[in-house]
């Protein structure tokens, strides 16, 4: 007979097939997305993306191959490189999420949205941003940029935002002897679009950011976080360069919702305190939730 798990192993064993489902869910869900952006807006204005989906486009366009060929045969060294240096799991999944949208784009026709530039700019990038997004969510990639810059990433000096800035500028470049400056332009607006909307997708409207604060008034500070916040804060023992005095220096972890009535907040109470804002990409572990407030 075997023993007992543990409660949280079998919570986690209990949990699993729900964590499937909604990584299932999210996928589908950005690889619908993702189509209707790309052959209800982009495709028919001829407007392009950024990285892998948006050299298949660009080639598509130039020589007339379809664009769900292009997408499988482009996307597949990087799938297969993730496979051997990322994850097994990842690299399936993300096959699996190709080969959908490439499916989709093959058999599903989208009539033609809008002819409006802007529009066609803005909402296209939106909905193929949100595609991403989403099946980023789901623990996957939709295009194989991603995994390239992050394997460029770890042999250089460079960081993944960098590798993906300089693949998309020569991208561009191409595009816009090609297709024309006009089209490349509004294109540069759709990758710009699509990846505010990822970044909004994948962090949420609670995107974190940690506040440092250095105030002769910390416990009155202090006070005031936990209690008309509801956060919790960290206490670090420092001292000042100059005089030598020693000082409590506080830190707290904020939504960007919040990173304004913070401010107000320390303003009232200390005009002169010392903030440092930078923001967090994730968090884990600790009480990030708020706490319940005092009455």
């Amino acid at each position: 007979m075997n023993p007992p798990l543990p409660p949280a192993t079998a919570a986690l064993r209990i949990k699993r097939p729900w964590g499937r489902l909604r990584d299932a869910l999210l996928i589908c869900c950005g690889i619908g997305s993702a189509c209707l952006g790309l052959k209800g807006f982009l495709i028919p204005n001829h407007f392009i993306d950024g990285g892998v989906t948006g050299l298949s486009m660009l080639i598509s366009k130039s020589v007339g191959v379809p664009l769900s060929l292009l997408i499988l045969f482009l996307n597949a060294p990087f799938l297969i490189a993730g496979y051997k240096l990322v994850a097994r799991n990842f690299a399936l999944k993300s096959l699996m999420a190709v080969l959908g949208l490439a499916v989709l784009l093959f058999t599903i026709e989208f009539p033609t949205i809008t002819d409006d530039k802007l529009l066609t700019a803005v909402f296209g990038g939106f909905f193929l941003g949100a595609g991403i997004g989403l099946s980023i969510r789901g623990g996957c990639v939709l295009d194989g940029t991603e995994i390239l810059a992050l394997l460029v990433s770890k042999r250089t000096s460079l960081t993944i935002g960098d590798v993906i800035l300089v693949i998309n500028l020569a991208l561009f470049l191409v595009a816009a002897f090609l297709l024309g400056f006009e089209p490349a332009m509004y294109s540069v607006l759709t990758y710009l679009t699509a990846s505010k909307t990822i970044d909004f997708i994948i962090h949420g409207i609670e995107e974190y950011t940690g506040v440092t604060i250095v105030s002769v008034h910390n416990v009155t500070i202090r006070q005031a976080i936990l209690t008309q916040l509801g956060r919790a804060v960290t206490i670090y023992k420092g001292q000042r360069g100059f005089s030598g005095d020693e000082v409590d220096i506080l830190y707290c972890v904020v939504t960007r919702l919040e990173v304004q009535r913070l401010k107000t907040l320390i303003s009232e109470l200390d005009p002169s305190a010392f903030l440092i804002m930078h923001s967090i990409n994730d968090t884990s572990g600790g009480m990030i939730k708020k706490r319940p407030l005092s009455h």
